[in-house]
């Protein structure tokens, strides 16, 4: 595995880090998930990636990291980097959402707990929240790594314009955003356009996730919707989303990957690894798919045809 620097801070992230956004909360089997996080750290994945309300149910995610890392890799604890976030639904009532000082500390407290961490290395504001001014949210950050709850802070899914204030406000206060996490694909490379710029102009590093557009980058839905797939079940990924011509552009990719040596999804990272940015979040359901998508970091250079070829398809309606 290769480490890249996180913006102008020391901290290396790998190429390729694992996220527990789907299949590792209390509903899906332990013993697969506790396998996927094994041989992730097995082939170099250092950078674990959670969330107060991932599971489901929320919350249950780091509970199986924390049961893992507790039953199999404690000892492997400060070689690793392990962040978790604050901004979406915790919990009911006026303290479990959003932006507040209140939430974001309670939350930091909470998924610590869950996890069994005494710090994380990263803590998030998930998103912006236009009923909480930056300067509240982002003190909140500063002041959870002066407790020594976290060693760095970071932003997810901010504006462009409310990025660079968050950017501003923490540089101010010596706790610098080492990192700002945006979703990117190639069917989706908007925040690559808006929010990476903006990112590399602050010193901050810039981590993707969801690179493979919930499934329609990947050789998948080829021929229909699957039984047990997440458009099957109608979870972040709607049936009607996977359409004759979103079909029809996984099938011309998957040409140009298969030509590269590579699946769809594993150019599809590829891809974004080949942009200037630090690392790539990818999920998995099971060893093998995370084993396949591993191999992405195998060939990240693109040639100049190719990457037309690749803009060609994704501009056909």
């Amino acid at each position: 595995m290769e480490y890249r620097f996180s913006g102008k801070s020391g901290l290396q992230l790998p190429l390729v880090s694992l996220g527990l956004w789907h299949n590792f909360g209390s509903e899906d089997p332990f013993d697969v998930a506790r396998a996927m996080l094994l041989h992730a750290w097995d082939k170099g994945v250092t950078h674990f990636d959670i969330a107060n309300n991932y599971g489901p149910a929320p919350g249950t995610a780091e509970m199986t990291f924390g049961r893992v890392l507790r039953e199999d890799l404690l000892a492997h604890r400060d070689e690793m980097i392990v962040s978790s976030k604050a901004g979406y639904w915790g919990w009911d009532g006026p303290y479990g959402n959003g932006g507040s000082r209140k939430y974001m500390i309670a939350s930091c407290d909470q998924s610590l707990k869950r996890t069994g961490l005494e710090y994380f290395d990263i803590f998030y504001s998930h998103r912006y929240d236009p009923q909480t001014p930056i300067e509240e949210t982002m003190q909140a950050l500063v002041d959870i790594v002066r407790a020594g709850k976290a060693l760095y802070v970071g932003i997810s899914n901010y504006p462009a314009d409310k990025q660079k204030e968050c950017y501003d406000y923490l540089s101010a206060a010596h706790v610098p955003c080492v990192i700002s996490q945006y979703k990117a694909s190639i069917a989706f490379p908007q925040t690559l356009e808006e929010n990476l710029p903006v990112a590399n102009a602050n010193g901050s590093g810039f981590i993707c996730y969801s690179p493979l557009a919930q499934g329609l980058l990947t050789n998948r839905y080829l021929n229909g919707i699957p039984a047990g797939s997440r458009a099957s079940k109608n979870v972040f990924l709607h049936p009607e989303q996977v359409t004759a011509e979103a079909v029809a552009r996984a099938q011309q990719l998957g040409a140009i990957a298969a030509e590269r040596g590579q699946t769809l999804a594993q150019m599809a990272v590829a891809w974004l690894l080949s942009k200037d940015v630090t690392s790539v979040i990818i999920g998995a359901s099971s060893v093998a798919q995370l084993d396949d998508n591993l191999h992405a970091i195998d060939n990240i250079a693109f040639t100049e045809e190719e990457l037309q070829k690749i803009a060609r398809v994704m501009q056909q309606q």
